[in-house]
This record gives C-alpha cells, structure tokens and sequence, in this order.
C-alpha cells in the first residue's frame, strides 16, 4: 500500500502487474480501479474540483448546491459507499447533520495494510454504526469484504448500499454495453434527473423498458441521446446464488462488473444520467451510469430496509454483519454472450 494524493485529495493505493486500485481517505469512496493494459479506469470521476469533504463550508461552496447532497457531490468519486442512507435524509436528519447517502460518504476513515490487505475503518458517531473493509488483489480480480458492527443498545433496521457509477472515457452512450442477471424490473416514479425517457411507474422484464414516447429501450445500452435521465430497479435473478452486472467497452476492449452473493443485495438500481442536470455543479456535462446493489427497489427520505427485505442488525456482544463481493476488471477473462 502506498499512501499518495489523488486529484488532490488524500488516498492509498493498492497495486499489482495488472490492477492499481485507489481509495480517498475521507468519503472512504473507492475511486480508481484502473487496468494497466488498457490504461484507463472505469469509474466516475466527476468534472469538478474535488474537496476532501471535512473542507467543505456552505458559504464558501456554493457551486455545489445548497441541499443535503452538497457536502457529499464536493468529494464524491467512483464506488460509494451509502451507509446508514441510502438517496436523502429525512427533513429532521438533515437538520441533525445527516447528508445524502449518510455518513460514510463524508467522514474520514482510518487506512492501513495488514498481509498484502489494505484496510479501511471508521465508526459512525451518529449511526452508530462501526465499519471494516478489505480489499485484495488476486491478479486481474479484486476482493471485497465488508463488515458491519451496531454499536447502539438496540436492534434496528439499517440502510448499507454499495453505489458504483461509471463514467467516460470507459463509458460510451453509443458503444458500451451491459448485461446483468435481472430478471422484474420497475422504472421510478420520481426521475432523478430532469429528462426521463422512460415510463414512470411501470413494471416490465429486464431488460427491455417501456419508453414515455411509447416505444421500447433496451438497457443493456444507455439512451444514446442527451440530455436523458432515469432510474429503474431491478431484482436479481432468485434462480443463482450471485449476482451480477458487467459492463464492455469496444474502445478499450475492457469489460469491468461486480459480482456478490445474491441474499445480501437482492436488488440492483441503475441510475441513468446523460447531460440532463443543467445546475451547478453538474452544468450539464456529466455522463453516468451508476449501478447500486440494494435490498429494496425505492425508498423514502430518511427511510431504512425493512426487516423483511433487507439487515436488521441485532444487538450483540460482537454482533456484526459481513457482505462480500467480487469486483472484476479484466480485458480477456470475461467473456460476454452479446
């Protein structure tokens, strides 16, 4: 592991013959998981000045909005981590303190290495909640493990909710394409963006969604057309043990995914965004999608998973939930059946 500065922000990375992997020190995001043969990293790095989140003042900042997602768009990047929220806090949270996707998006986590394993932990004051990462390399692939501590004197439903966003120049509206082992699916009510494409509210197969003209999009291809927005959900197939989303690039030849046991994130939300936000700091040039393994297809300001869709964690003497998953980056090893 070596300690570095990353578009200006404090980080480590983790490296191998193929894979560099870089994760920020505060927001705790993974933010480059570049592969060395193709010379590019898929993931969202956005195309304004970043900020290490504990810089961040309203006054002084305020391209990046006034609302609750403010602090977190300065320092936002790649993988993120949504932890004890997922999409906003309630009108009592925010005024509490509470960002957009939670704490563990803006606060500053503790980095080290231990057996070639680089480490990253923080507790979360308000959630209560204690946090450990892992990530390894094992040649073209790397592995990621999460555990979960509750630190409060209760049981209590939680939000924990990975949220990796892709962006150029991996990203191609016109020529990537994914696949992924969805099967129901159902387009947001609420866009998140300010030009939907799709039909709110309905129901269909993955992956061909109804369209508001009418027609069809099939979405193992981004609506090629800008400005565009949306967000569907999308629950795994219950016929596999994993799930998974992939993602190739003609370009590059590249095909980048992630790969996680199915009853931890039964449900996968694609987020869709193509030149649509015209505010600052979006400005109208950001070209995303970002793909979010969840265990409820929508939720409410504030709201948490319920025990019956997703983790109720216990109060025990080391009670703690674990999540896995795979993260893959490879031009050769990955196969796609188009």
């Amino acid at each position: 592991m070596t300690n570095t500065i990353f578009k200006g922000r404090r980080a480590a990375h983790l490296e191998n013959d193929f894979l560099r992997v870089t994760v920020l020190e505060e927001g705790g995001h993974i933010a480059e998981i570049l592969d060395k043969r193709a010379g590019v990293s898929p993931l969202w790095i956005p195309h304004w000045t970043s900020l290490e989140p504990s810089d961040f003042s309203p006054d002084q900042h305020s391209n990046f909005g006034t609302g609750a997602d403010a602090k977190l768009l300065a320092g936002i990047m790649g993988h993120n981590l949504c932890l004890d929220l997922f999409g906003g806090p309630s009108p009592e949270e925010a005024v509490a303190g509470f960002t957009v996707h939670g704490e563990a998006s803006v606060d500053r986590y503790d980095i080290t290495e231990s057996s070639g394993q680089l480490l990253q932990r923080l507790t979360l004051p308000m959630a209560q909640l204690k946090f450990e990462r892992s990530v390894q390399l094992h040649g073209q692939y790397v592995r990621i493990r999460e555990v979960v501590e509750n630190l409060s004197a209760m049981d209590r439903p939680l939000a924990w909710t990975q949220h990796v966003t892709l962006s150029p120049p991996f990203l191609d509206p016109a020529t990537t394409q994914f696949r992924a082992s969805m099967t129901r699916s159902v387009v947001s009510q609420a866009d998140p963006g300010f030009n939907a494409y799709l039909t709110p509210g309905k129901e269909f197969s993955w992956p061909i969604a109804p369209r508001r003209d009418g027609g069809e999009s099939d979405l193992r291809q981004m609506h090629k057309t800008a400005p565009a927005s949306g967000y569907t959900a999308h629950l795994a197939d219950p016929q596999r043990d994993h799930a998974y989303f992939v993602a190739f690039t003609p370009q590059f030849r590249l095909a980048f995914g992630y790969v996680w046991k199915r009853t931890d994130f039964p449900w996968l939300g694609i987020w869709e965004e193509n030149c649509s936000r015209q505010a600052s700091p979006w400005d109208g040039k950001t070209v995303t999608r970002g793909w979010s393994s969840v265990c409820r297809p929508f939720l409410k300001p504030g709201e948490r998973w319920w025990i019956a869709t997703g983790y109720w964690m216990p109060l025990l003497t080391n009670g703690s939930r674990p999540a896995d998953g795979w993260t893959l980056s490879t031009g050769s090893a990955v196969r796609l059946r188009m």
